[in-house]
């Protein structure tokens, strides 16, 4: 590994480092026996913000975004950071019924249920290069319905972001053959 490849690897472990201790791991929540991420203490630290944005970005060097689609909740707060820094729509899904216009739907399980997600028919042109973006890549039920979502609708993914992705429960593999870059592995 040359020098500059060494750089950049100890500059993305002191980042990834300094995101995870903004991350309140929360026990039992939202049911006994999952230790869920809480990213509230990130979202409550601008330098925090400020350094997850400039991770986020990094993982997009190069690459052709048209929009940013981002999931309903924790979602948007970098979704629309994302999409503002890059110049380009935002594109939110939403929980069923919350969205005013025509919708393209999709079902799909959570590690502790099972849900439904809905975007706007017209949200996505056929063609369009689309970044996806949520707070957490678990099993990849959530990414994997709003893959579905966008290609339903002709719309090219180039990459699935994420602030974390939770390597244990292996999500990964649900959002094969997509790129897929997160901030922080755990």
């Amino acid at each position: 590994m040359d020098l500059g490849a060494k750089l950049k690897e100890r500059t993305k472990k002191m980042t990834t480092n300094i995101l995870k201790s903004y991350i309140t791991d929360v026990a039992d929540f939202p049911k006994k026996g999952i230790i869920f991420k809480d990213i509230t203490s990130l979202l409550e630290s601008p330098k925090g913000v400020k350094i997850c944005l400039d991770s986020l970005l990094s993982g997009l060097k190069n690459k052709q975004i048209d929009k940013v689609v981002a999931v309903e909740a924790r979602g948007f707060f970098f979704g629309m950071l994302l999409a503002q820094s890059l110049k380009v729509p935002f594109v939110p899904v939403r929980k069923p019924r919350k969205l005013p216009r025509k919708v393209v739907s999709q079902s799909f399980d959570l590690e502790y249920g099972s849900d439904v997600l809905e975007m706007h028919q017209n949200a996505i042109k056929p063609g369009d290069k689309i970044l996806i973006h949520d707070d957490v890549l678990a099993t990849g039920g959530t990414a994997e319905a709003v893959c579905k979502m966008v290609e339903s609708l002709g719309g090219q993914i180039v990459q699935c972001n994420f602030i974390m992705k939770l390597d244990f429960l292996e999500g990964v593999k649900k959002l094969a053959p997509h790129p897929i870059y997160a901030a922080i592995s755990y």
